[in-house]
Protein backbone atom coordinates (compact mmCIF):
# COMPACT_ATOMS: atom_id res chain seq x y z
CA UNK A 1 0.00 0.00 0.00
CA UNK A 2 1.16 3.43 -1.32
CA UNK A 3 -0.13 6.43 1.41
CA UNK A 4 0.13 10.09 -1.23
CA UNK A 5 -0.03 12.89 1.09
CA UNK A 6 -0.80 16.67 -0.77
CA UNK A 7 -0.75 19.31 1.37
CA UNK A 8 -3.21 22.12 -0.36
CA UNK A 9 -3.55 25.89 0.20
CA UNK A 10 -6.75 27.09 -1.13
CA UNK A 11 -7.24 30.49 -2.45
CA UNK A 12 -8.76 32.81 -0.04
CA UNK A 13 -12.40 33.23 -0.14
CA UNK A 14 -12.84 29.61 -1.86
CA UNK A 15 -13.31 27.43 0.93
CA UNK A 16 -16.71 26.35 0.25
CA UNK A 17 -16.34 26.29 -3.22
CA UNK A 18 -13.44 24.15 -2.82
CA UNK A 19 -15.26 21.72 -0.19
CA UNK A 20 -17.73 21.21 -2.27
CA UNK A 21 -16.12 20.74 -5.55
CA UNK A 22 -14.08 17.97 -3.70
CA UNK A 23 -17.12 15.98 -2.35
CA UNK A 24 -17.73 16.15 -6.36
CA UNK A 25 -14.19 15.09 -7.12
CA UNK A 26 -14.01 12.52 -5.15
CA UNK A 27 -16.36 10.30 -7.22
CA UNK A 28 -13.87 10.42 -9.55
CA UNK A 29 -10.25 9.10 -7.78
CA UNK A 30 -12.80 6.77 -5.78
CA UNK A 31 -13.70 4.66 -8.95
CA UNK A 32 -9.82 4.36 -10.29
CA UNK A 33 -8.10 1.16 -10.57
CA UNK A 34 -6.07 0.78 -7.58
CA UNK A 35 -7.61 3.50 -5.53
CA UNK A 36 -7.91 2.09 -1.75
CA UNK A 37 -9.83 4.97 0.41
CA UNK A 38 -8.88 9.24 0.49
CA UNK A 39 -9.26 11.49 3.31
CA UNK A 40 -9.56 15.21 3.57
CA UNK A 41 -8.26 17.24 6.58
CA UNK A 42 -9.04 20.96 7.57
CA UNK A 43 -6.28 22.18 9.12
CA UNK A 44 -7.06 24.55 12.61
CA UNK A 45 -4.63 26.54 12.91
CA UNK A 46 -4.31 27.80 9.32
CA UNK A 47 -6.76 28.78 7.35
CA UNK A 48 -7.69 27.70 3.97
CA UNK A 49 -4.66 24.62 4.41
CA UNK A 50 -5.77 20.96 3.74
CA UNK A 51 -4.21 17.59 3.87
CA UNK A 52 -5.17 14.93 1.27
CA UNK A 53 -4.17 11.27 2.14
CA UNK A 54 -4.92 9.14 -0.39
CA UNK A 55 -4.29 5.10 0.01
CA UNK A 56 -3.13 3.62 -3.19
CA UNK A 57 -2.53 -0.41 -3.80
CA UNK A 58 1.24 1.05 -5.86
CA UNK A 59 2.55 3.89 -6.71
CA UNK A 60 1.86 3.40 -10.19
CA UNK A 61 -1.85 2.31 -9.43
CA UNK A 62 -1.72 6.67 -8.80
CA UNK A 63 1.54 7.76 -10.88
CA UNK A 64 0.49 6.00 -14.56
CA UNK A 65 -3.21 4.55 -13.99
CA UNK A 66 -4.57 8.19 -12.41
CA UNK A 67 -2.23 10.66 -14.00
CA UNK A 68 -2.73 9.07 -17.37
CA UNK A 69 -6.06 8.77 -17.52
CA UNK A 70 -9.32 10.91 -18.74
CA UNK A 71 -10.59 11.13 -15.19
CA UNK A 72 -7.10 12.68 -14.10
CA UNK A 73 -7.89 15.60 -16.78
CA UNK A 74 -11.92 16.15 -15.06
CA UNK A 75 -10.17 15.97 -11.83
CA UNK A 76 -7.40 18.90 -12.84
CA UNK A 77 -10.46 20.68 -14.46
CA UNK A 78 -12.80 20.68 -10.94
CA UNK A 79 -9.27 21.37 -8.57
CA UNK A 80 -6.18 22.57 -9.37
CA UNK A 81 -7.82 26.31 -9.73
CA UNK A 82 -8.34 26.25 -6.23
CA UNK A 83 -4.56 25.83 -5.22
CA UNK A 84 -2.44 28.42 -4.88
CA UNK A 85 1.07 27.54 -4.93
CA UNK A 86 0.22 24.30 -6.59
CA UNK A 87 1.04 21.19 -3.98
CA UNK A 88 3.75 18.77 -3.77
CA UNK A 89 2.76 15.33 -3.77
CA UNK A 90 4.79 13.13 -2.06
CA UNK A 91 4.21 9.50 -1.47
CA UNK A 92 4.85 7.04 1.49
CA UNK A 93 4.98 3.59 2.41
CA UNK A 94 4.37 1.93 5.95
CA UNK A 95 7.56 0.46 7.65
CA UNK A 96 7.42 -2.44 9.96
CA UNK A 97 7.97 -1.07 13.41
Amino acid sequence: MILEAVMLLVKPGLKSDFEATFKEASKIISSMDGYLSHELHKCIEIQGKYLLLVRWETLESHTVGFRSSTEYQEWKKLLHNFYEPFPTVEHFEEIEI
